[in-house]
């Protein structure tokens, strides 16, 4: 009874699912249907409208809709019958495909059997090929093997034969190929012929290294040390002291070449092998730095102990210090070792080391001093003959002198700490200023002779210093010591006024401003003494041209052609051969003050000396002009472009003493009437005004009206 219940209520269901399916289609045509006739009657409304005369209107839209629902019919039409074409062509092309895939398959599989076959023919030259390639092999590894045990012989007896000879370093150099040798057999797995290399390298070793043992204390046995005794003065040197001394030097050298040595040949190595083992390992170690640092260890143990011993010996001293500070620049240039990582410089810088240092220093600078002073050619430059290179005619003291503080810059440049550069400037600035009372020295016995060539090279060595000072000053190294320079400077320099330390601190001044004002008041008393003895020259050979005539000359129409008064040609000549002798002798800023500082002298001394102190005619005014602006200017026209600029006083005299009668009339009344009304506001021109019009700037309207009555003679004609 079950099973027909449970049949009679799925049909039951069947039914009503069937029901509403109908009843949903029902409801979708009905919905259908009523936008069909919302559609219809949307249409109707658009095309005829409320308007019953629009009625006509209806058998053209039937007509319309008609034709477009017989193209619908036709374009479906059209689709149904191409789909089929289009299917079965998809179809024939497939077929094709499918063919085609066979045919290459096909081709595969025979060409996989041929291949496979000629590989099997093949295998049997391979294998023959192979075991030939293999016996070349070792027989080549065996040529490598004789040809090492070959070159381990060689440098053998290399090492012997240097060694019978006395040859020490090129011991050293065989012995150092040979190492290198055994860092290239590292890699290979001959362990028996690297055993015997390293044994070998191991006896010469021993054997070079008892040598200069040997020698080492040969020399020492021979100087008398160690000394257990106070020497007493009957001790005698040795016969051979100065061959004792090179070889103790080149002994020093020894250990710290051999650092460096050691570095150069395991720097390859550690880059290499060990540096990539520690980058795996994520350690942040650099392995050739860490060498490095191990190495300096034993350089700076040996150095601590030699250092204290060769403070008696200037000259073991001073190889001493060059030896560490070239050390320390292959150090950090060749081998690139960290500047924060410290070296050996900090061995020079102890107290004791670094004040002998300083010492030494002085004593060898001022020796240098005397010596280049003292030479023959002190007073002259090396390119005299060379007008490029000799620009500041720098006497060769003076270029050695500043060659001589180059180079102690050079070593003291790279010290650490900055009080101890600070030290070495302020030993410079000590050797300038000796230097500088020295060329004081000098100059005043030549000051008897301002126009001689010492004299002058004298005063170009003045400007030479100063100018490389002032260069100096301007060099990133010296600004970062003048910063310096301001915290710790008192301890060193000695005390700073709080204006000099602004001034360092805001960089407006520099660190030798003391000294360059020293050499500024040397050159210009110098450069005042040599522009004295010409002018002293000049106005001797000028009395004539002053006492001349110029009430009496005769006038510019009685004569055919103006020439120089023959009164002024000595004072001309005069000048001519002390400017070209001058510009021979003072390079060219030098020379560019005298010339100027003459012209305002020359300026003053005509005004002052010729032309207030005598009356002119028409004739002699005339005469004066040509002189001065054909001939006295023109010898300074060589060194501007327009040298009239540099005699304002007696171009603008000129201008006054050769005016035409009427407006020089017509100046005097304007300045007459300007003094009247004094006080008095008015609207004439101003007296200044008047003679800008006439090219006068320089002089008063009072020394004009002094001017003017210089020709009262002929003004009252």
């Amino acid at each position: 009874m079950a099973a027909p219940m449970m049949e009679h209520n799925n049909n039951s269901n069947n039914d009503l699912s069937h029901l509403n399916r109908t009843d949903s289609s029902k409801s979708e045509s009905s919905s259908e249907d009523g936008n069909f006739t919302e559609d219809v009657v949307e249409l109707v409304q658009k095309e005829i409208g409320g308007d019953l005369k629009s009625l006509k209107k209806v058998s053209g839209l039937l007509e319309k809709l008609t034709l477009e629902n017989k193209q619908l019919e036709e374009q479906v039409l059209t689709v149904s019958s191409s789909v089929p074409l289009r299917v079965s062509a998809a179809l024939s092309a497939a077929e094709e495909s499918r063919v085609k895939l066979e045919n290459l398959l096909e081709k595969e599989r025979l060409l996989t059997n041929t291949l496979q076959q000629h590989l099997q023919g093949a295998q049997v030259w391979a294998d023959s090929i192979g075991q030939v390639l293999g016996q070349l092999d070792t027989l080549e590894r065996h040529m490598k093997y004789l040809q090492c045990l070959a070159r381990i012989e060689e440098l053998s007896d290399s090492i012997q034969q240097y060694l019978m000879t006395n040859s020490v370093w090129d011991a050293v150099g065989a012995i150092d190929r040979m190492a290198s040798l055994d860092m290239g057999l590292r890699e290979s797995g001959c362990s028996h012929l690297q055993a015997f290399l390293r044994e070998t390298l191991r006896f010469w070793h021993k054997i070079l290294k008892d040598k200069l043992t040997s020698d080492f204390e040969e020399v020492l046995t021979q100087f008398h040390w160690p000394f257990i005794s106070p020497p007493t003065q009957t001790l005698s040197p040795p016969a051979n002291a100065q061959e004792l001394n090179s070889q103790l030097e080149l002994l020093p050298e020894w250990y710290l070449t051999q650092v460096l040595i050691w570095m150069g040949n395991s720097s390859n190595f550690m880059d290499e092998k060990i540096q990539p083992i520690l980058d795996r390992a994520g350690a942040k170690v650099n392995a050739k730095v860490e060498l490095c640092r191990g190495l300096l260890t034993l350089a700076q143990e040996k150095l601590t102990h030699d250092a204290p011993r060769m403070l008696y010996d200037d000259a073991l001293f001073c190889h001493l210090v060059d030896e560490v500070l070239q050390f320390e620049k292959e150090l950090r240039g060749t081998h690139s070792y960290p500047r924060a990582c410290p070296g050996v410089l900090h061995i020079l810088l102890e107290e004791t080391v670094f004040q002998k240092w300083l010492s030494v220093e002085r004593k060898m600078a001022v020796e240098k001093v005397d010596a280049m002073l003292s030479a023959e050619g002190a007073w002259s430059s090396q390119y005299k003959d060379i007008t490029d290179m000799d620009e500041l005619k720098a006497p060769d003291c003076a270029e050695t002198f500043m060659t001589l503080l180059l180079v102690i810059t050079e070593r003291y440049r790279s010290l650490p700490c900055p009080r101890a550069q600070l030290s070495f400037l302020a030993l410079q600035k000590e050797l300038v200023d000796d230097f500088r009372i020295r060329l004081t020295q000098v100059m005043k016995e030549e000051s008897r002779q301002p126009l001689s060539p010492r004299y002058c090279a004298i005063l170009n060595a003045a400007n030479y210093i100063s100018t490389v000072l002032s260069d100096w000053g301007d060099n990133v190294f010296f600004l970062q010591l003048q910063q310096a320079a301001v915290s710790v400077g008192d301890e060193i320099l000695g005390p700073l006024g709080v204006m000099e330390s602004g001034r360092l601190a805001s960089l407006e001044g520099s660190l030798f401003e003391s000294l360059l004002a020293l050499l500024e008041r040397l050159r210009g008393d110098m450069l005042g003494r040599l522009l004295d003895a010409v002018m002293r020259d000049v106005k001797e050979k000028a009395q004539p041209y002053c006492k001349d005539r110029w009430i009496s000359l005769p006038s510019q129409s009685d004569q055919a052609t103006m020439s120089l008064s023959s009164s002024a040609c000595p004072m001309m000549l005069c000048l001519r051969d002390h400017l070209l002798q001058l510009q021979q002798m003072l390079c060219l800023p030098l020379f560019q003050m005298f010339w100027q500082g003459l012209a305002e002298r020359l300026d003053s001394f005509i005004y002052e000396d010729l032309i207030l102190y005598n009356h002119f005619n028409e004739g002699g005014a005339a005469q004066l002009q040509y002189d001065m602006t054909r001939n006295l200017f023109p010898l300074f026209g060589h060194y501007c472009k327009r040298p009239e600029n540099f005699f304002k006083h007696v171009k603008e005299a000129c201008i006054i003493l050769t005016l035409k009668v009427g407006p020089a009339l017509l100046l005097c009344d304007v300045l007459k009437q300007s003094e009247e009304d004094e006080g008095i506001l008015n609207h004439q021109p101003s007296p200044e005004s008047a003679l800008n019009e006439l090219g006068i700037y320089k002089l008063a309207p009072s020394d004009v009206q002094i001017l003017l009555n210089l020709r009262s003679a002929w003004l009252s004609q």
